[in-house]
């Protein structure tokens, strides 16, 4: 690819111009070039199928959900035939996919754009971050990807990269989606996400990048610093960081009570006995959570997928 001859000696300032940016954004476009990762998301450009790619991404990684998408779409194909499973047939669905509160609000969000919008996912980015559980990310990523609108997603991914190769410091979310904005090629939004997402997946990772490998090696300021520790990915705000223990965790009772009832109702004693019968608490207090957040219902005659 193209790099300017003096892309290693780039002073902060210049790092930052429009054109700059744009070097950058057009180097790792060329890079994506060459073969992005291949999943069942990246061959539509079906808002709705979009729409429940990102929702599925959200805290779930990329190869485990590419195992499920394609026989999952086939019953939430659109957002009337999700309505028409019900909630708990859209649960019974998520089997195995974790973070059942997603499922929810996908089903929520099915539910407004049959009554609000035509059945069609909105276009607009206002109509967007109005439906349930579609923050900025998967407003942007459905802009960019149904759409093809030259716009920036700035995920954990992104983030590094940009902390690492663009500034060689931490950033702020609200500066690094700005610097993001602006290292989008005119024309190749579309393509340049993708591969920017594939970058930092696949070689500026969290732990052990594979530098050598990386488009942006001659000018990355992370590697002219003589990667200095602290990384400043680490610092940088919309990167990952460690969840606690699953065993043993509240998230963990959470799955096993929604898990147990997709089998079929029971009685809260039955309930208890199958998930937790030593720890009853912990159990009544996952139940509890999952009726805030429309999981699950609790009958005098026993708990029920909501």
């Amino acid at each position: 690819m193209n790099l300017p001859r003096n892309a290693a000696s780039l002073t902060p300032t210049e790092a930052l111009t429009t054109r700059s940016l744009r070097l950058v954004g057009r180097s790792i476009d060329a890079w994506g070039a060459r073969g992005l990762r291949e999943f069942p998301w990246r061959a539509t450009r079906d808002p709705w199928a979009i729409l429940v790619a990102e929702v599925l991404l959200q805290q779930t990684q990329a190869p485990r959900i590419a195992e499920r998408y394609e026989d999952l779409l086939r019953d939430l194909k659109t957002p009337a035939a999700t309505l028409a499973l019900g909630k708990g047939g859209v649960l019974l669905r998520w089997s195995g996919l974790g973070y059942n509160s997603r499922a929810v609000r996908l089903f929520n969000t099915a539910t407004i754009i049959v009554e609000r919008f035509g059945g069609e996912v909105p276009t607009s980015r206002e109509d967007l971050l109005s439906l349930p559980g579609i923050g900025p990310y998967t407003a942007a990523a459905i802009e960019v990807f149904a759409f093809e609108r030259d716009r920036a997603v700035y995920d954990t991914n992104v983030a590094r990269v940009i902390a690492r190769a663009v500034l060689g410091a931490p950033t702020t979310a609200v500066k690094g989606w700005e610097i993001a904005e602006r290292m989008v090629p005119p024309g190749h939004g579309w393509s340049y996400n993708q591969s920017v997402l594939d970058l930092g997946a696949t070689i500026c990772t969290s732990r052990r990048p594979l530098c050598e490998q990386c488009p942006l090696a001659t000018r990355c300021r992370w590697r002219q610093a003589g990667y200095r520790d602290p990384d400043p990915a680490r610092r940088t705000a919309g990167t990952s960081r460690p969840q606690g223990a699953f065993k043993g965790s509240a998230r963990q009772a959470r799955g096993n009570v929604v898990e147990a009832l997709r089998g079929g109702d029971l009685s809260m004693e039955d309930l208890i006995a199958t998930v937790d019968p030593s720890n009853e608490s912990r159990v009544r207090q996952a139940i509890e959570g999952l009726v805030v957040d429309g999981i699950v219902v609790v009958t005098s005659e026993g708990v029920t997928l909501a």
